[in-house]
């Protein structure tokens, strides 16, 4: 993939309280860069959200708006959730993880997208606007779980 991007943040809340917020959709305009809306629009084979459930999101990215739906390729909370992306502009793989850390939480995003054509040309650019987001997204999220305590 031509963009290949991870960002690293300990959270200082525990990894169950980290999971339980990042992982709900309903909070992803709430943290997420860009994201204006978030719809679960396909449940998960047992229902509600899990393993190959979609969310349609519509964000603005670069002045752009943009709609895609993401798929639950994998779920374990409170560790992981994998996402690929099944309808919009490019291909896009985002994986959460949360991980114990002694003051905390080890937050994790890692964003892959962009094969071919023109985001070939563009990779270096949306690169560094997708790490400075998702770092944003970070310290959003850090902001949001350390003001609720």
């Amino acid at each position: 993939m031509t963009v290949d991007v991870t960002v690293e943040r300990v959270i200082p809340v525990p990894p169950e309280r980290v999971a339980a917020y990042a992982m709900d959709w309903r909070h992803d305009a709430d943290w997420t860069q860009g994201i204006r809306t978030a719809q679960l629009t396909t449940e998960a084979a047992g229902g509600g959200f899990g393993i190959g459930a979609e969310v349609t999101r519509t964000a603005y990215f670069l002045g752009r708006r943009i709609d895609y739906v993401l798929r639950v390729a994998a779920y374990d909370p409170p560790r992981l959730l994998d996402m690929v992306s099944v309808a919009g502009p490019m291909p896009m793989h985002v994986t959460y993880t949360f991980e114990p850390d002694p003051s905390g939480t080890h937050a994790r995003i890692r964003v892959r997208g962009g094969e071919g054509g023109l985001y070939r040309l563009a990779a270096p650019l949306l690169a560094r606007q997708v790490r400075g987001n998702l770092a944003k997204d970070l310290r959003d999220l850090e902001a949001r779980l350390v003001a609720q305590r």
